[in-house]
């Protein structure tokens, strides 16, 4: 049986507007018969099992109460090819991590809906002894087998997908008892795929937005949430945020009520301080503007997002600080990388060593605030001046319709995305780090900044050429994606 997409048995006309009844049905019937493991999902016996699972394993809940008490939260990636496997790390990002929330990250095989490869991987990683997937096989297993590692933990757990195509992904993890989903129409399509269409990757989503809204329905609130950019470069917080925007809206516009924000993080505290405070704002800006009164918005921040050093002593800085930012950010929530991240998929240990450095140090910036910093304000308004133009102009050219002025945004690079790999998206945009540290933008592309905030931006970045004694152009661009990952004696050479 192959995993590609199913002929939709009704396609909906394309819209912000929530998917019709009879048309999510017929979607469902289709989506669930792609894989026998498909077969499996029975809604209201997956009702029943998240009514008996207690608040503290809901992350939905779990989200609201750690906002409300002002905690940041911790998560890791992780996902390994068996169950065993996967229970094995679960068990120890919970206990010895002390994990607040606890992933399973899918395959690059079930991501791509390539289940029978997927398949053929369990079978390699139980006779090799060792994971030869880079994630869970969470469609191959089902949502009967998978709800052992729910049943595993006692913590809420989320599915990180890292995919553009959810549907079947998302109908096994909700059935199999996660509470949350990370993943979105245009952060992902824009960020791991080359032909899907932004059309075809807003209508997958929002079939699991809706998805979202039926548990709801039933009375169980589920945690969606808008994941970042991971292109591997730099993303400037106005662009993040413009896409956390949309993918907010789209969800909402399904029915969606407890919806997270990602950002990654640029590694300038007082930039992703402003960020974090300008994304959550501007979200229910544009929330609120369209009659969305009951979204819950918290935003996660994410460990540097870029290429790392291989020397351990920077990367164990980098951890540190990721949690440090977080905290001073007032971010809900923290997904943390380990000291592993130059070298690829890190063991339990090292996964576990950095949830707990990241722990400790948001323990220790716990009350920090830079609220009252003129700096802090400063660069929360500009970042309100870099997005609400953008924002505003694709809701515009899609006459009020937050689905249709992505679409056409996109085709006429009035949004943008540095580096991404899809067709549909210019990639005009270009971004570098600026004297202070901070994500500027170079070159505008298309998109419509005001000229008084690309002033600004200008300035920061020739104040940067002239330091480093560079040329004022694209090399400013491209060494600012690789500079972290670059050696100490490269960054900081030593004095004398």
């Amino acid at each position: 049986m192959s995993g590609a997409a199913p002929a939709e048995a009704a396609r909906w006309p394309f819209s912000a507007a929530p998917i019709p009844d009879d048309a999510f049905a017929a979607m469902q019937r289709a989506n669930l018969a792609r894989w026998p493991t498909g077969a499996e999902v029975d809604l209201e016996e997956a009702f029943d099992f998240h009514r008996s699972l207690p608040s503290h394993k809901n992350l939905a809940a779990v989200m609201r109460r750690a906002d409300a008490e002002g905690r940041c939260l911790t998560q890791p990636r992780g996902g390994f090819g068996t169950l065993e496997l996967q229970l094995a790390l679960m068990r120890q990002l919970d206990r010895e991590g002390l994990a607040d929330i606890v992933p399973t990250t899918t395959d690059s095989y079930t991501r791509n809906e390539q289940w029978d490869r997927a398949e053929a991987g369990i079978a390699e990683s139980e006779a090799a002894g060792r994971s030869m997937l880079n994630g869970f096989p969470m469609v191959c297993y089902g949502p009967k087998t998978t709800r052992r590692l729910i049943e595993a933990i006692d913590k809420p757990a989320i599915v990180l997908s890292g995919t553009s195509m959810p549907r079947l992904t998302g109908e096994i993890g909700f059935a199999a008892g996660f509470t949350g989903y990370l993943g979105s129409g245009l952060a992902y399509t824009t960020s791991y795929t080359k032909d899907l269409s932004i059309e075809d990757g807003l209508r997958n989503y929002q079939y699991l937005d809706r998805l979202t809204a039926v548990y709801q329905a039933a009375g169980i609130e589920l945690h969606r949430r808008q994941p970042g950019f991971l292109t591997g470069t730099n993303i400037p917080p106005c662009i993040a945020i413009v896409t956390c925007i949309i993918d907010a809206l789209l969800a909402a516009g399904q029915g969606v009520r407890n919806y997270g924000l990602e950002l990654g993080q640029t590694l300038h505290l007082v930039q992703d301080a402003a960020a974090i405070h300008a994304c959550r704002e501007l979200v229910q800006e544009y929330l609120q503007r369209a009659g969305h009164h009951d979204v819950f918005t918290p935003v996660t921040s994410l460990h540097w997002m870029g290429a790392w050093p291989y020397d351990d002593a920077q990367a164990a800085a980098l951890v540190a600080y990721g949690g440090t930012l977080a905290a001073v950010a007032g971010a809900v929530s923290v997904t943390t990388k380990s000291t592993h991240e130059a070298y690829g998929i890190p063991t339990p240990e090292a996964n576990a060593h950095g949830l707990r450095a990241t722990r400790m140090a948001i323990y220790l910036a716990r009350r920090i605030r830079l609220d009252t910093l003129p700096d802090f304000q400063q660069e929360k308004d500009l970042i309100g001046r870099e997005v609400r133009p953008i924002v505003d102009k694709v809701l515009e050219i899609g006459d009020g319709d937050a689905a249709i002025g992505t679409v056409r945004a996109c085709e006429a690079g009035l949004l943008d995305i540095p580096w991404s790999p899809n067709r549909q998206i210019k990639s005009r945009v270009l971004p570098a780090r600026d004297a202070d540290g901070c994500l500027r933008i170079l070159e505008p592309g298309d998109m419509p900044f005001p000229k008084d905030v690309l002033a600004v931006h200008e300035e920061q970045l020739r104040r940067r050429a002239e330091r480093d004694k560079v040329d004022f152009g694209r090399d400013l661009a491209v060494s600012s994606v690789y500079e972290i990952s670059e050696t100490l004696e490269t960054l900081m050479p030593p004095a004398g």
